[in-house]
């Protein structure tokens, strides 16, 4: 399918005094769950979390920025952010369960990771997003596991066959220490435009779902919901962490803030490109073009307190190719394939059978998985033998991995 290219230099916004909305602009009608094509729930969940993301970097911004005008800049910006949001959010009807949320939040997980994996050309940043790709993945049988158990539907009747719910890397051991989280970050004078969007996309998302898991977790009365829910968001947390670190810490606040402002315009641009729905279709082409005059105004803080223009740093007029939700179902089966052993030791990826004994994962893995782990748990009250036996072939491929490797060594190992 043919479409438009993001240029965001060439497009025309809606004035800032025009973009405030009244209460019956604000909120729109829910779409109808039963009827929603999948992908536009999809769409909704990701726009409200890259909303979010930029009211809240703003508000940390404020508080470290002493120059009044880029104070009320920020102000303005977020306000108008903040009344996007809202209109995002509230597109989720109220007859959707914070469980088949879920569903959906693990739905933008999987394909929207895949589709920034596939077209980022910095191998490390695809790297790290082919890592926790595996890992969402897997998020995503666990609660359709749990949706079985509670609420007796087929998380397939949520993704509608477009993405798989199957295991992934074990999510009991996605566990890590913390030093396991950190990353290298990109080159700002060198890196795509393409990387730094996907770098802050990615992080807008999942920051999005760890949040949601804290807020809602805890709303079910079920022990083992409740304690899957805490499990998979502590993952998030890690996950929000090492995306977070992909961004270069020496881009200055006003250059990320016109980075987040153009990467909400390139969103919204990419979902009007493919949705279906046309009513939902006309409130991403409207908030694109409110975004790019939020993207315009930053432009013009930089250019006035640091004489720099934000082609000089994107170093180009376009960006492609456009972020879009699709089957990703071969190429996450070949990522589950080749790297489901994985682990990150020294901002690196290696095999889990090479890793030292004092790792110090493993040593947080034994301190969490004490006592239980919510998301094996989760699986056997499945009582489905298909379920249970892809678990465990995936827990053996990498205990395999382990023995076959000890065995090497063993061999290698001069005799004494």
């Amino acid at each position: 399918m043919s479409m438009a290219q993001f240029k965001p230099f060439e497009m025309d916004g809606i004035p800032m005094e025009e973009q405030f909305m009244s209460w019956n602009e604000m909120i729109k009608d829910p779409y109808n769950k039963r009827s929603v094509d999948a992908y536009t729930r999809t769409r909704v969940i990701l726009m409200n979390g890259i909303e979010n993301n930029a009211v809240l970097t703003s508000h940390a911004m404020e508080r470290m920025i002493e120059e009044p005008e880029i104070k009320r800049a920020l102000a303005l910006i977020r306000r108008a952010d903040s009344q996007q949001q809202q209109t995002v959010n509230w597109l989720n009807p109220a007859d959707q369960s914070v469980l088949e949320t879920t569903i959906g939040y693990e739905q933008v997980a999987v394909d929207l990771t895949a589709n920034l994996a596939k077209n980022e050309s910095d191998p490390y940043v695809k790297s790290v997003l082919d890592y926790a790709l595996i890992e969402d993945f897997d998020h995503l049988y666990r609660y359709g596991c749990l949706l079985e158990v509670l609420e007796g539907n087929d998380p397939d009747s949520i993704t509608q066959g477009k993405t798989e719910a199957k295991p992934g890397r074990p999510t009991s051991i996605e566990h890590r220490h913390p030093d396991d989280s950190m990353r290298k970050h990109y080159d700002k004078d060198t890196a795509d435009a393409k990387t730094k969007m996907n770098s802050i996309t990615i992080v807008a998302g999942e920051q999005q779902t760890e949040l949601f898991y804290k807020s809602h977790g805890f709303m079910y009365p079920d022990d083992l919901a409740r304690k899957l829910y805490a499990e998979i968001a502590e993952i998030e947390e890690q996950h929000v962490t090492q995306y977070g670190l992909l961004g270069d810490p020496r881009e200055t606040m006003l250059e990320k803030m016109a980075l987040i402002q153009l990467a909400e315009a390139y969103n919204y641009f990419s979902c009007a490109a493919t949705e279906t729905d046309s009513r939902i279709k006309s409130i991403w082409e409207q908030f694109a073009r409110m975004e790019i005059t939020h993207f315009s105004i930053c432009n013009n803080l930089l250019q006035k307190y640091e004489k720099r223009d934000m082609r000089e740093v994107l170093q180009t007029d376009v960006i492609e190719p456009l972020i879009v939700f699709e089957p990703n179902k071969d190429y996450v089966r070949r990522i589950v394939d080749e790297q489901l052993d994985l682990m990150p030791r020294n901002m690196m990826f290696e095999r889990l059978s090479d890793l030292p004994g004092d790792w110090a994962t493993f040593g947080y893995q034994r301190a969490v998985n004490t006592g239980g782990v919510p998301s094996e748990i989760v699986v056997q009250q499945v009582g489905g033998e298909m379920a249970q036996r892809d678990q465990a072939e995936n827990i053996r491929r990498v205990k395999m991995e382990m023995a076959r490797r000890a065995q090497v060594e063993l061999a290698a190992a001069p005799a004494r």
